[in-house]
């Protein structure tokens, strides 16, 4: 399963935007077909190609959080497991980027991906944590655990200069953005089958307050169907 994500080429592009354009934040507001807000969704920035080719031969800027346009050191990211459950349960990554799994429950765990993007198959015992997996492709790798089946986590692996990730409130902001137009995509683990992402439109981005929402059509949330199964272990 892989999402439509911002090429090398896009990053390459973001890095050539010009130091002299003024940077605005975009804010993002995420929420669902009921009009409530939406968390843990993937929200990704990409020139438009009018953009790219507009703000040649200058470079960008990264922020403090990763985002932005330059490159930075990979980083390795921990996903923890507590009371069954994984935790964070979507986490974004940049190719080259590595995820440990640690087990802070008192069973053990059977952790697996059959991702192409990256697979692996290991157990935790209570207490010990795992080697590094890097994550060298772009897309999205499931991860579950063989003996508690309601225990699901997603590693979203994105190449896109900007990204994300929606708040409790479906609340997300991309900063440092050069004024320019940009392909905004949005990605959540709820999204229907066929449509692993979502380009809702292209923007302007100018403004020091630029302000976007995007409604996704979800199904329900399978972790709220599985807190009962959860309590029989």
């Amino acid at each position: 399963m892989r999402p439509a994500l911002g090429l090398i080429g896009a990053c390459l592009a973001a890095m050539a935007m010009a130091t002299a354009a003024p940077a605005a934040t975009l804010d993002l507001v995420v929420v669902d077909q009921q009009g409530k807000p939406v968390a843990d969704a993937v929200v990704t920035a990409v020139p438009a190609p009018a953009t790219a080719v507009a703000h040649a031969g200058a470079t960008g800027k990264a922020t403090a959080n990763g985002q932005g346009a330059e490159p930075r050191a990979a980083r390795t990211k921990t996903i923890d497991q507590k009371d069954l459950t994984f935790l964070p349960y979507v986490q974004v990554f940049r190719p080259g980027d590595s995820v440990v799994f640690r087990n802070s429950d008192t069973t053990r765990h059977h952790v697996y991906s059959f991702s192409s993007v990256r697979a692996f198959e290991f157990v935790l015992a209570p207490g010990e944590t795992s080697a590094p997996q890097r994550l060298d492709q772009a897309g999205v790798v499931a991860v579950g655990c063989n003996i508690h089946d309601p225990m699901v986590a997603y590693l979203y692996v994105s190449s896109a200069p900007w990204a994300q990730l929606s708040d409790a409130q479906g609340r997300a902001k991309l900063r440092d953005l050069p004024a320019g137009r940009y392909e905004i995509h949005v990605w959540q683990p709820r999204l229907r089958p066929g449509r692993p992402d979502l380009v809702r439109q292209v923007v302007e981005v100018g403004d020091p307050g630029s302000k976007l929402t995007f409604q996704l059509s979800l199904l329900p949330d399978p972790r709220r169907q599985f807190d009962r199964e959860r309590t029989q272990y």
